[in-house]
């Protein structure tokens, strides 16, 4: 059982901010910027590279999701990053599909 499915299944306490039947939004334990929350499906998909097509209709809920949260959290007007990532060199650190919402600074390019 993944760490996500944990604080999903409420064996690890986490600062929710959104969740439906489908996803939870909750805040970063290690916040890299004023406002960082993690999304993720309740169904869990290990990474975006290993997602199929029955899986679309999730993760276009998914994006969708992430853009109210961050309206919901004031981020829309000063804008926000969303970020996956892929793999050990992508830094992924936990084998579950799940979306950085990353805002209330200015964010530069590349990240750094």
């Amino acid at each position: 059982m993944t760490l996500f499915e944990r604080i999903i299944a409420r064996q690890i306490p986490a600062d929710i901010v959104y969740e439906d039947d489908t996803v939870l939004a909750f805040r970063d334990i290690k916040p890299q910027a004023p406002v960082h929350v993690l999304i993720v499906p309740k169904r869990p998909i290990p990474r975006i590279a290993e997602a199929a097509a029955d899986d679309a209709a999730t993760l276009g809920h998914l994006l969708l999701k992430a853009a109210e949260v961050a309206r919901q959290l004031g981020l829309a007007q000063g804008g926000y990053r969303l970020v996956f990532n892929n793999g050990r060199d992508g830094g992924e650190t936990v084998p579950h599909l799940h979306c950085h919402i990353l805002g209330g600074r200015p964010l530069g390019w590349p990240p750094g």
